[in-house]
């Protein structure tokens, strides 16, 4: 099987993958016992819509990503973490 592979699937592949990374950095400043289990519920998140190929759906989860990921940051923050 071929894939077709165009310009914008592949932007939007690193924009999930940059998410993804972020998103595996900002759970390492969470506290030790909670860790994991956020971890878990990035990948889990990630994984649920690995083979979405809809892309305004795409956009939308990456959107939607970035604004879960800003909250968690935030909360972090006034954590002191």
């Amino acid at each position: 099987m071929v894939l077709s592979f165009d310009l914008q699937s592949f932007i939007l592949r690193a924009r999930v993958l940059k998410l993804y990374r972020q998103s595996l950095r900002a759970a390492r400043r969470a506290p030790s016992h909670a860790r994991a289990e956020l971890e878990n519920t990035i990948r889990q998140e990630i994984e649920k819509n690995r083979h979405c190929d809809d892309k305004q759906r795409i956009r939308f989860l990456i959107s939607e990503g970035l604004e879960k990921l800003k909250g968690l940051d935030e909360m972090l923050d006034m954590q002191g973490n």
